[in-house]
C-alpha cells in the first residue's frame, strides 16, 4: 500500500487570507465563457520540450501535456490521467504497470498508444540533458509495451516513489512523429494530449491556451481558454491586475505586493489566497571554484547568515526561516543548520576560517536570477551581501541574469555561488534530497554523496509507507549539513491574487504547487 497522506501538509487546502466584499455576493455557478482568462506570472518557460525541463517550465507543461498519473483538485494521492489504471505488480516495488485509456489522441489527431509512452521515456534517458529530468529516472531500467495500451516499467531497485515521478510534467507523453528521439525539439509549437492546446506562443510574452477537444483525462475544464502573460517584474504584473489587463496572478508576487493587496483588497476589488507549500529557497556552492570548494568557506557562510532578518526585513514575514533542505511538513525535516551553527556569529565564522588557515578576506561571487522568483530577489541578495560583508570576513560581488541564460549558466558550472528556488516535483522528502546529489542532478554541479545515493535513498525507496523513512532522511540531512554544499534559506507560501470576477482559486494549485488553469472560471452573477 502506497501510504504517505498523513505525513503531508494540507497543501490542497487553501486558506483564504482575504476575500472580496462588496455590494453583493457572487453566485457559486461558474461560467464556461469563451473569453480567455488572462493569468500573469514571472515563470517564463526555459523550454517547451519535456525532455529538457526540470524547472518552472512545468507550469505551462502541466496544462498542455499529459502524464500517466495526475492529481484531482484537492487531492494528494496520484490518480490515473492518461492511464486508466496503474499499479505495482510485484511485492518488491520493481515492476510498475499502467493501462492506458481507450481512444487517446494527441492534439494533432495522432494516436497516443503504449509505443508513444515508451518512446517518451526512452527519449528522456537517451537525450540526457545536463540538469534535465533524466535525473528523476535513475531507478528506471527499461520500459516494455504489451499491446497498444499496456506499459510496464522495470526498475533497477525497489522505488515506492516511482508513481510520484510519473505525475511530473517531465514525464509527459509526446508524439513520436513530432519529437526527435535523439535531440530536443525546437520552436514554439507543442503536440501534447493535455487539457489545452497551445494555440500560439510568443517566447517571454504570452502563451495562448484553448480547450483540447480530444482530451481524455482527470481534468474537468471550467473554461474554454486561458492566456498566460509573462512578466519580468512583479510590480508591472500587479499594476496590470489592478488595471484589469489581467485577471489572475500566480508566481512572482513580491512581499510588498502581497501585504498591499491583503490590506487594500476591498477598495481595489481583489482577492488573495494563501497556500501552505513546501517551496524552498537555497544557496548552491560550486565545488570547482577555488574558494567555495573549501568546506571551511561554505561553513563560515552558513555561520554568518541571518535567516530571520532575511524573512522579516525583506520578505515581510511572507516566508519562514528554514534550517534544512527538507521543509516543514514532510517526514525527515530537521533543524540541522540551526542545531550545528546556532545564531549568526562572525566570531565563530572567523574561527572556522582561521582553523582552515584562511586569514585573508574571502572573495565570493554570488549570482541570482532577475526574473524568476519575484521582485524581492534582488533586495534579498543585497541583504545576503550586507550580512556577509558585515562580518568582515567576505567581499561579495553580486551578479545576475534573466532565467533562460541564468539556468544555462549554472548547468555549465559557471557560478561560484548561486541562488535557487525549489518547488517540489512531488511532495515527498526524497524530492528534496535526490535531485541535488549524485553525478547528474538538477543543479548541474556534480555532488558525490555515496552514503546518500547508494545507501540511504535506496533504503528509503524500498519502503512503501512513506511515514516510516524518517531515520534515513535525517541521516541524509546531516550529511548535507556537514558538507554545507547546499544552504537552505527560507520556506515559502504560494499566493494567488485575482480580480473579483474569478472563481476557482480554492482548487487551482496542485500538490506540486503548479497552477492547474482548468479550475479557473468567470463568476456568473452577483
Amino acid at each position: 500500500m502506497f501510504n504517505r497522506n498523513r505525513y503531508l501538509p494540507p497543501l490542497a487546502v487553501i486558506a483564504s487570507i482575504s476575500m472580496v466584499t462588496g455590494c453583493g455576493v457572487f453566485s457559486s455557478d461558474a461560467s464556461d465563457d469563451a473569453d480567455p482568462i488572462i493569468v500573469g506570472t514571472t515563470s517564463t518557460p526555459s523550454t517547451l520540450d519535456p525532455a529538457a525541463a526540470w524547472d518552472s517550465s512545468w507550469e505551462l507543461m502541466r496544462n498542455v501535456f499529459q502524464p500517466l498519473l495526475g492529481y484531482s483538485p484537492g487531492g494528494s494521492e496520484p490518480e490515473p490521467d492518461a492511464a486508466e489504471s496503474c499499479e505495482f505488480t510485484d511485492s518488491s516495488s520493481t515492476v510498475y504497470s499502467c493501462t492506458l485509456r481507450e481512444g487517446l489522441k494527441f492534439s494533432n489527431g495522432h494516436t497516443l498508444d503504449a509505443k508513444a509512452v515508451k518512446y517518451s521515456f526512452d527519449r528522456i534517458k537517451k537525450i540526457n540533458v545536463n540538469g534535465g529530468p533524466a535525473g528523476l529516472l535513475t531507478t528506471l531500467s527499461r520500459v516494455q509495451t504489451k499491446g497498444d495500451r499496456e506499459v510496464v516499467f522495470h526498475l533497477s531497485q525497489p522505488d515506492a516513489t516511482f508513481p510520484l515521478v510519473l505525475t511530473t510534467p517531465a514525464m509527459s507523453i509526446v508524439d513520436p512523429a513530432e519529437y526527435p528521439a535523439d535531440k530536443l525539439r525546437e520552436g514554439g509549437d507543442i503536440a501534447g494530449s493535455g487539457p489545452y492546446n497551445l494555440d500560439s506562443y510568443d517566447e517571454g510574452k504570452t502563451a495562448e491556451l484553448v480547450r483540447n477537444d480530444n482530451y481524455k483525462g482527470i481534468a474537468d475544464l471550467k473554461n474554454s481558454a486561458v492566456t498566460i502573460q509573462y512578466f519580468q517584474q512583479s510590480d508591472e504584473m500587479v499594476k496590470a491586475l489592478k488595471n484589469k489587463d489581467i485577471s489572475v496572478i500566480y508566481r512572482g508576487l513580491g512581499a510588498s505586493d502581497i501585504v498591499d493587496i491583503q490590506a487594500n483588497h476591498d477598495e481595489e476589488g481583489l482577492q488573495i489566497v494563501e497556500n501552505p507549500t513546501t517551496e524552498i529557497s537555497y544557496l548552491v556552492f560550486n565545488p570547482k571554484d577555488p574558494w567555495t570548494k573549501n568546506p571551511a568557506v561554505r561553513k563560515a557562510v552558513a555561520q554568518v547568515l541571518d535567516r530571520p532578518a532575511l524573512a522579516h526585513n525583506i520578505y515581510k514575514d511572507t516566508v519562514e526561516p528554514l534550517y534544512s533542505m527538507i521543509p516543514r511538513g514532510l517526514v525527515g525535516h530537521t533543524t540541522g543548520f540551526f542545531d550545528d551553527y546556532g545564531n549568526p556569529s562572525a566570531t565563530k565564522a572567523k574561527a572556522i576560517l582561521t582553523e582552515a588557515g584562511i586569514t585573508e578576506t574571502v572573495p565570493l561571487e554570488l549570482w541570482y536570477t532577475t526574473d524568476r522568483y519575484g521582485s524581492q530577489t534582488k533586495p534579498a541578495f543585497e541583504e545576503l551581501k550586507r550580512q556577509l560583508e558585515g562580518s568582515g570576513l567576505f567581499e561579495v560581488t553580486l551578479k545576475s541574469r534573466p532565467w533562460k541564460t541564468y539556468s544555462e549558466g549554472y548547468q555549465k558550472g559557471e557560478y561560484p555561488v548561486f541562488g535557487r528556488g525549489w518547488n517540489p516535483d512531488f511532495n515527498d522528502a526524497d524530492n528534496f534530497i535526490a535531485p541535488f546529489v549524485g553525478e547528474q542532478n538538477a543543479l548541474g554541479t556534480p555532488y558525490d554523496a555515496p552514503e546518500i545515493t547508494k545507501k540511504l535513498l535506496p533504503e528509503s525507496r524500498a519502503e512503501s509507507d512513506r511515514g516510516a523513512v524518517a531515520e534515513e532522511f535525517e541521516e541524509a540531512q546531516q550529511i548535507l549539513v556537514d558538507d554545507a554544499r547546499l544552504i537552505p534559506l527560507w520556506q515559502g507560501k504560494a499566493y494567488t491574487a485575482a480580480n473579483e470576477e474569478i472563481a476557482g482559486l480554492e482548487n487551482v494549485i496542485d500538490p506540486a504547487t503548479m497552477m492547474i488553469m482548468w479550475q479557473l472560471s468567470w463568476k456568473t452573477s452577483w
